[in-house]
């Protein structure tokens, strides 16, 4: 049985977690190691944590920040930023992190992806897709923390990276990312139906019925929140409850 998966998204700068909206303004969340202890105790089923400013800031992820966070964590973790090289990949693996995300770097060079996958497994690897709205049905693909075009067409480029051997796709949509608006159904649904490997839906989630909503009328099989989590009082217990009452396949609480 394949279950939805719920996953919570944290976002570090400069040694502290923050939350952004529409990858610009943000707020200042708390310490690495005090986040990893409340989600530990959360019941998620993942969780991806990415360091938003090591592709902009040309350096490697903060690892000790990093370290920090998993030595809390008994969950799975997905972990990004500034990921560029084979070593730096290792290096994430070795201080706790069960997935990497690929999101920059994969644009430059595409063929990056293909060596991530078969040195370490492509169900190791996550390629994540900042998305802009640029017409009634077209998105672009961004780069550089949302600061870069890069004139590829999303679906494009997720048909692509599947073919490329990335395990998993992570879409965010620019424009809804930390409005708590509600998910862009219209994109989640293109890159969903475009390809077979898993998806991961970011970006909009302020409501309870956003999750659900999200679920039946997109059929992704992974959803990931922040500002849901953060500012309000649904934490993820309470979100997989909501889900389960209605009739939504979660792993069992």
């Amino acid at each position: 049985m394949s279950f939805v998966r719920l996953i919570p998204v944290l976002t570090l700068k400069d040694g502290r977690m923050i939350k952004t909206i529409k990858f610009d303004e943000y707020r200042d969340v708390g310490h690495p190691r005090t986040m990893g202890k409340v989600y530990d105790s959360q019941d998620v089923d993942e969780l991806v944590f990415l360091d938003i400013t090591a592709t902009q800031e040309n350096r490697e992820p903060d690892y000790e920040s990093i370290h920090m966070f998993a030595e809390e964590c008994a969950m799975p973790l997905t972990i990004g930023g500034g990921v560029k090289s084979r070593e730096i990949i290792r290096s994430l693996l070795n201080i706790g992190a069960d997935k990497v995300v690929i999101n920059s770097e994969a644009v430059r060079r595409p063929d990056f992806v293909t060596t991530a996958a078969n040195s370490f497994g492509s169900q190791c690897i996550v390629v994540s897709i900042d998305a802009k709205r640029y017409s009634n049905s077209g998105y672009e693909v961004m780069i550089d923390g949302g600061y870069e075009k890069t004139g590829k067409d999303v679906v494009d480029w997720a048909k692509e990276v599947e073919s490329l051997g990335a395990g998993e796709i992570m879409i965010t949509s620019m424009d809804r990312e930390g409005t708590m608006e509600g998910y862009d159904f219209d994109l989640v649904r293109s890159v969903q139906d475009a390809v077979s490997i898993p998806v991961i839906a970011n970006g909009g989630a302020g409501l309870l019925l956003d999750v659900s909503d999200l679920i039946e009328k997109t059929g992704v099989q992974a959803v990931a929140c922040s500002s849901l989590f953060l500012f309000t009082d649904n934490k993820p217990i309470k979100v997989k409850s909501y889900l389960q009452t209605s009739g939504i396949q979660i792993r069992p609480i």
